[in-house]
């Protein structure tokens, strides 16, 4: 049986991304977004939920999220969950989850440069990255 890891979120960014390269010259750009959920709760009140994504980016798609995504920046992601583990510097054993950004989508003002659809063709994004063990040495 097939399976489908899929991740499809609209927030807003919580600071500008940040742009890193790996050794080989790859763009690899991080940032977090949030998304809020709005409820009513038993006795009527408007309650909200916010839950903050880490999102990865890789090659031109990188390039693109840190030229024109800024901090508030409201941003469409598609992608696929990775969870990866790493020691710290203490020696305990950490993990993140991050989504790894296989569409992005700029929600800025119609008209504006912002709006924008970027999907990158399959040789400019590696499928899984090689990324170190020790969090020290991670681009992002």
């Amino acid at each position: 049986m097939a399976s489908v890891n899929k991740a499809i979120l609209i927030g807003n960014l919580g600071a500008d991304p940040e742009l890193r390269y790996t050794a080989s010259g790859t763009a690899v750009a991080s940032f977090r977004i949030a998304t809020t959920e709005r409820y009513r709760n038993k006795e009527g009140e408007q309650q909200e939920n916010t839950e903050w994504h880490n999102i990865v980016c890789w090659a031109r798609t990188a390039e693109i999220a840190n030229e024109y995504l800024k901090k508030g920046s409201p941003v469409y992601i598609e992608g696929s969950i990775r969870t990866r583990n790493y020691e710290d510097k203490d020696g305990i054993k950490r993990y993140r989850t991050e989504i790894v950004a296989q569409r992005l989508q700029l929600l800025g003002a119609r008209g504006t440069p912002e709006r924008q659809a970027v999907q990158p063709d399959s040789s400019t994004a590696p499928p899984e990255p090689d990324l170190p063990a020790d969090d020290d040495d991670l681009p992002f």
